[in-house]
């Protein structure tokens, strides 16, 4: 009993510092160890009082009495323990399968479909395949059956639904012309939409792109509403897609998300201070001055002119550069120390700049070398994670900005 109430009150002491999504922690007790393997740590069971070297895994297993985790069950933990335990595990899990759920938006219904079932929350991008959503809503002066016969609520609704494949995939729209596109979506509607037609290339680029754009411009009126009561952080950043266009980006942010609100192409643009200036100045009438309270950019000397200009013009517009621009360029400069005379930094940071290279030699020898690798696999869990550009926008972007050129 006082082994009990001794658990209860370590539980409660370890709760708050305890992460959510590990709630099963706070029955062990982490040992520091001086010597780890891996993500491995020692930790001390509770109930048993025996310790073990693993990860969360393993003390999930221990504790929940699972089988075949490299762990023995606890034969200390009861029954009511063990319901405890699983409660709060579900709960965990819960929480962080509704954290990572996708954020789903209905589908732009045109004026002559009318209210299609809460703006077609049926079709939107988890809908039940096994739900009856074809079957259009009767409106007044239109039989049944021919209602039923033609579908046209399900005709545009299943186009809206293609139309954004396009959209959100980054998908050219010359696929629309690919005879095989045509041939698969009309043999899968024949059952349940004859004669049903997927739409094609200028039909994409045109009248249901700008239904879509529409349609998602009204979402963001709710986002764009909540910037008058606290304001707004205007981002911008340069990146250069996948034809090497230098694009420049421009998205709004607040502690609700971010917005992203155009992209631009400077092809054949000097990108000096004056230019960056009105593309930002631009952004600032469209969002309103009054509703931007700071702008951010990168740390470049023509955006650092380009603040001189945008505070002269806007005195309560401050600007701030991007801080992770920032550690990334302290982070370089003490991997990669210039030398200097009399340079002390460089005579501190030199042993740095060594590893790394001793490293990347490694790194290679394994990577170009397919048995080395296979040896390294075999027998590590840890991977090589190669450095990859970051990009600002996705490619919708590119897609959007393109067909709305053409």
């Amino acid at each position: 009993m006082s082994n009990s109430n001794t658990n209860s009150s370590e539980d409660s002491s370890h709760a708050q510092s305890i992460d959510e999504s590990a709630p099963l922690w706070k029955y062990v007790t982490k040992v520091e160890s001086s010597k780890k393997v891996g993500g491995n740590i020692s930790f001390t069971c509770h109930y048993c009082q025996s310790m073990f070297q693993g990860s969360y895994s393993r003390v999930k297993h221990h504790l929940l009495k699972i089988k075949g985790g490299g762990i023995r069950p606890c034969n200390k933990v009861t029954q009511s323990n063990l319901s405890e335990m699983k409660r709060l595990v579900d709960d965990a899990e819960l929480k962080i399968k509704n954290a990572q759920a996708r954020r789903t938006v209905s589908l732009p219904t045109s004026s002559k479909s009318g209210s299609l079932r809460a703006s077609a929350s049926a079709f939107d991008l988890d809908f039940d395949m096994n739900e009856q959503v074809l079957e259009p809503k009767k409106r007044k002066g239109v039989s049944g059956p021919l209602e039923k016969a033609f579908q046209n609520n399900a005709r545009e609704q299943l186009d809206s639904l293609i139309a954004r494949m396009f959209y959100t995939s980054g998908l050219s729209f010359n696929l629309a012309r690919n005879r095989y596109y045509v041939q698969a979506f009309s043999r899968a509607c024949y059952l349940t939409v004859p004669g049903y037609r997927p739409p094609g290339y200028n039909a994409l680029r045109t009248t249901l792109l700008q239904k879509e754009r529409s349609h998602i411009e009204m979402k963001l009126e709710p986002i764009k509403n909540a910037w008058k009561l606290k304001g707004v952080s205007l981002c911008s950043d340069g990146w250069s897609d996948s034809q090497r266009r230098p694009l420049i980006n421009m998205m709004a942010t607040r502690d609700s998300g971010p917005m992203f609100l155009k992209a631009i192409n400077c092809e054949g643009e000097t990108k000096n201070a004056s230019f960056i200036a009105n593309l930002l100045d631009e952004c600032i009438r469209e969002i309103g001055p009054q509703n931007v309270v700071q702008v951010i950019t990168d740390n470049a000397s023509a955006c650092k002119a380009a603040r001189q200009i945008i505070e002269a013009k806007y005195s309560h517009i401050f600007w701030t550069p991007c801080v992770v621009h920032t550690l990334n360029l302290a982070l370089k400069n003490i991997c990669t120390p210039k030398a200097s005379p009399n340079n002390d930094v460089w005579g501190q940071c030199i042993w740095i700049s060594d590893v790394a290279d001793e490293c990347w030699a490694v790194k290679n020898y394994i990577m170009n070398h397919q048995m080395r690798l296979a040896i390294f696999n075999h027998h590590s869990k840890l991977k090589f994670l190669s450095i990859a550009d970051t990009r600002f926008a996705s490619i919708i972007v590119i897609s959007y900005e393109d067909s709305l050129q053409h």
